[in-house]
């Protein structure tokens, strides 16, 4: 990849909410919150290491797709992550022949209180390039809105 490529095998997004690391940890971690801001019915389960995430999306629109993650890393209250296919939205494909490309947050406490958020997806240069050339610009968009999602959902409103 030269200087003027646009990086095609990671999307790298952050945003500062003002809210306490713990509040922003507890909505990232624990399923149902998850669901709530990100917009998945998770009613019943648990984020934990190891472990398969599954339920409907409830985005208008895409009620057809299912939130399906495999939660890889929690540390509290500074690391999350887990793997998932990234935009997939076709009913008569089998997702499951590809690569999962791993969505990774980072929790950094700063003055305020406030929390600087980070989520990395990466793994995109192991999908195919037409499967790339469409969930690199979905996901992207995405993750801008998610975050606005989360900080909403944390931020006590005025």
């Amino acid at each position: 990849m030269n200087a003027t490529s646009p990086p095609t095998d990671r999307i790298e997004r952050q945003i500062l909410i003002h809210a306490p690391r713990a509040r922003v940890w507890q909505a990232l971690t624990t399923a149902e919150a998850f669901g709530t801001w990100f917009g998945a019915r998770l009613q019943g389960q648990t984020f934990a290491p190891g472990q398969r995430v599954r339920g409907p999306i409830t985005i208008c629109n895409f009620e057809h797709v299912w939130f399906d993650a495999l939660i890889e890393r929690m540390e509290p209250p500074e690391l999350f992550s887990y793997r998932w296919h990234p935009y997939a939205v076709d009913p008569a494909v089998d997702y499951e022949q590809e690569e999962r490309t791993l969505v990774t947050f980072t929790l950094q406490e700063v003055a305020g209180p406030g929390t600087l958020l980070t989520v990395v997806e990466s793994g995109f240069d192991k999908l195919s390039p037409q499967r790339r050339l469409e969930a690199f610009p979905m996901n992207d968009r995405g993750w801008a809105a998610q975050l606005d999602n989360i900080a909403r959902h944390v931020t006590p409103s005025h």
